[in-house]
């Protein structure tokens, strides 16, 4: 009977359209394209905004990465008699900084990358949301690890995607740094803390997108949490692999006095 009285509807709405004056039907037709075609036009520049939206996050979260904050400590401390790029182990990070530089330039050094993981993200949300959130810390470790501005030749990221994690998934970061701690202690080695660490935290993501757990204080979880985690995996564990390599003599100079 539900499927007779649609039908008969119907049927009333299409007489009614039929004895409406020409002129009427023509003018109600054009508003009804009219209607749909900006519909659509919204729709597709809703897209365009999207897309833009994201490559904004993306670049700003670079630019926000590329801040040299151990070139920075650096000059202040020693006014440029030390270059971190070429004394010690060549990494101009916290680890680094505080063997050349002394204990607190190394804190110093590790807070303000962080800051930049963190801050890239509030960037990244503010400009295109959760996901922007993600896209923006991600693109924060690719340019400290591979800044524009100095060849190419950044650190290996580490502090900044403590940052991204601290900022996109709050509950799991003291985890994340836990496991990286424990193992790295274990192994008498920062990389294998640093891999194991990026494996747990690329499931993670994964468990709390499928079981839709809550994130208090992040993005709500989605797939853009572990890809964005397993994008800054790769990228930090091929810096690992470049500084693994033998270095070529008159490179990098002996380490310098602290």
């Amino acid at each position: 009977m539900g499927a007779v009285r649609a039908l008969n509807d119907n049927a009333g709405v299409e007489a009614a359209f039929r004895n409406r004056p020409a002129g009427r039907r023509t003018a109600d037709a054009s508003y009804d394209l009219a209607t749909m075609v900006r519909s659509g036009t919204r729709r597709s520049l809703g897209g365009k905004s999207s897309v833009l939206r994201l490559a904004a996050a993306a670049a700003a979260g670079y630019v926000v990465g590329t801040t040299p904050s151990a070139d920075l400590a650096s000059r202040i401390a020693t006014g440029g008699a030390v270059d971190l790029r070429r004394a010690g182990t060549g990494n101009p990070g916290a680890v680094n900084a505080a063997a050349l530089l002394g204990r607190k330039w190394g804190y110093a050094v590790l807070a303000a990358d962080t800051a930049k993981g963190a801050g890239a993200c509030m960037v990244g949300r503010r400009l295109a949301g959760d996901t922007g959130a993600h896209v923006s810390g991600t693109a924060a470790v690719v340019g400290h690890c591979y800044p524009l501005w100095n060849g190419f030749k950044g650190g290996k990221g580490v502090a900044v995607s403590l940052g991204q994690c601290a900022a996109t998934f709050p509950l799991y970061a003291p985890l994340d740094v836990a496991v990286a701690w424990a193992v790295g202690r274990w192994r008498g080695r920062t990389l294998p803390g640093t891999a194991v660490a990026s494996v747990a935290w690329v499931a993670a993501g994964v468990l709390w997108w499928r079981r839709g757990w809550p994130n208090p204080g992040g993005p709500r979880p989605g797939p853009a949490l572990p890809v964005a985690a397993a994008v800054t995996s790769a990228v930090i564990l091929r810096r690992f692999a470049g500084a693994a390599r033998p270095v070529t003599p008159g490179i990098i100079p002996p380490a310098s006095p602290s």
